[in-house]
Protein backbone atom coordinates (compact mmCIF):
# COMPACT_ATOMS: atom_id res chain seq x y z
CA UNK A 1 0.00 0.00 0.00
CA UNK A 2 2.85 2.36 0.73
CA UNK A 3 3.86 2.20 -2.94
CA UNK A 4 0.57 3.78 -3.97
CA UNK A 5 -0.80 7.25 -3.65
CA UNK A 6 -3.93 7.81 -1.55
CA UNK A 7 -5.76 8.59 -4.80
CA UNK A 8 -5.36 4.91 -5.75
CA UNK A 9 -7.71 3.87 -2.94
CA UNK A 10 -11.46 4.12 -2.47
CA UNK A 11 -13.99 3.19 0.16
CA UNK A 12 -17.27 1.40 -0.36
CA UNK A 13 -20.46 3.20 0.66
CA UNK A 14 -21.34 -0.12 2.31
CA UNK A 15 -18.31 0.19 4.60
CA UNK A 16 -19.53 3.64 5.62
CA UNK A 17 -23.01 2.20 6.17
CA UNK A 18 -21.62 -0.58 8.41
CA UNK A 19 -19.73 1.89 10.56
CA UNK A 20 -22.75 4.16 10.90
CA UNK A 21 -24.85 1.13 11.90
CA UNK A 22 -22.33 0.30 14.63
CA UNK A 23 -22.58 3.80 16.05
CA UNK A 24 -26.37 3.71 15.68
CA UNK A 25 -26.57 0.44 17.64
CA UNK A 26 -24.49 1.93 20.44
CA UNK A 27 -26.70 5.02 20.53
CA UNK A 28 -29.92 2.97 20.58
CA UNK A 29 -28.91 0.65 23.39
CA UNK A 30 -27.80 3.50 25.63
CA UNK A 31 -28.38 2.13 29.09
CA UNK A 32 -26.02 4.74 30.51
CA UNK A 33 -25.28 8.33 29.57
CA UNK A 34 -21.74 7.25 28.69
CA UNK A 35 -23.12 4.83 26.05
CA UNK A 36 -25.04 7.65 24.42
CA UNK A 37 -22.09 10.01 24.37
CA UNK A 38 -19.75 7.22 23.15
CA UNK A 39 -22.23 6.36 20.40
CA UNK A 40 -22.44 9.92 19.15
CA UNK A 41 -18.67 10.33 19.48
CA UNK A 42 -18.24 7.23 17.34
CA UNK A 43 -20.72 8.56 14.77
CA UNK A 44 -18.84 11.87 14.71
CA UNK A 45 -15.53 10.04 14.25
CA UNK A 46 -16.91 7.97 11.34
CA UNK A 47 -18.22 11.13 9.68
CA UNK A 48 -14.94 12.97 10.17
CA UNK A 49 -12.83 10.05 8.93
CA UNK A 50 -14.83 9.67 5.73
CA UNK A 51 -15.07 13.43 5.17
CA UNK A 52 -11.34 13.96 5.59
CA UNK A 53 -10.22 10.89 3.64
CA UNK A 54 -8.55 11.65 0.36
CA UNK A 55 -10.05 8.49 -1.12
CA UNK A 56 -13.42 8.56 -2.84
CA UNK A 57 -16.47 6.61 -1.68
CA UNK A 58 -17.80 4.23 -4.31
CA UNK A 59 -21.59 3.85 -4.62
CA UNK A 60 -23.59 0.67 -4.93
CA UNK A 61 -24.71 1.33 -8.49
CA UNK A 62 -26.83 -0.74 -10.90
CA UNK A 63 -23.87 -2.77 -12.20
CA UNK A 64 -22.83 -3.64 -8.65
CA UNK A 65 -26.41 -4.62 -7.78
CA UNK A 66 -26.50 -7.08 -10.69
CA UNK A 67 -23.25 -8.64 -9.47
CA UNK A 68 -24.52 -8.62 -5.88
CA UNK A 69 -27.61 -10.60 -6.93
CA UNK A 70 -25.39 -13.16 -8.69
CA UNK A 71 -23.14 -13.43 -5.64
CA UNK A 72 -26.13 -13.78 -3.32
CA UNK A 73 -27.46 -16.58 -5.54
CA UNK A 74 -24.08 -18.37 -5.46
CA UNK A 75 -23.53 -17.72 -1.74
CA UNK A 76 -26.97 -17.49 -0.10
CA UNK A 77 -25.49 -17.69 3.40
CA UNK A 78 -22.90 -15.01 2.72
CA UNK A 79 -23.05 -11.77 4.62
CA UNK A 80 -25.18 -9.30 2.67
CA UNK A 81 -22.87 -6.40 3.48
CA UNK A 82 -19.74 -8.34 2.50
CA UNK A 83 -21.35 -9.41 -0.76
CA UNK A 84 -22.29 -5.79 -1.49
CA UNK A 85 -18.70 -4.67 -0.85
CA UNK A 86 -17.39 -7.46 -3.08
CA UNK A 87 -19.91 -6.57 -5.79
CA UNK A 88 -18.72 -2.96 -5.83
CA UNK A 89 -15.11 -4.09 -6.18
CA UNK A 90 -15.91 -6.70 -8.85
CA UNK A 91 -18.07 -4.28 -10.86
CA UNK A 92 -15.07 -1.97 -11.16
CA UNK A 93 -12.43 -4.70 -11.51
CA UNK A 94 -10.73 -3.50 -8.31
CA UNK A 95 -8.64 -5.26 -5.71
CA UNK A 96 -10.47 -5.48 -2.40
CA UNK A 97 -8.33 -4.72 0.65
CA UNK A 98 -9.55 -6.06 3.98
CA UNK A 99 -8.31 -7.05 7.40
CA UNK A 100 -10.98 -9.78 7.49
CA UNK A 101 -9.86 -12.13 4.73
CA UNK A 102 -12.20 -14.88 5.99
CA UNK A 103 -15.16 -12.61 5.25
CA UNK A 104 -14.29 -12.56 1.55
CA UNK A 105 -12.20 -15.65 0.74
CA UNK A 106 -15.24 -17.68 -0.32
CA UNK A 107 -16.18 -15.08 -2.93
CA UNK A 108 -14.70 -15.69 -6.32
CA UNK A 109 -15.01 -13.86 -9.56
CA UNK A 110 -18.21 -14.65 -11.44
Amino acid sequence: MSQHSPADFAFSIVSFHEQVLGAHALINRNKKKTDLTRGYALLWEVLQNFASASAIVLPLDNEAIVIFKELKHKHPRGSTMDLRIAAIALSRNLVLLTQNIRDFDYISKL
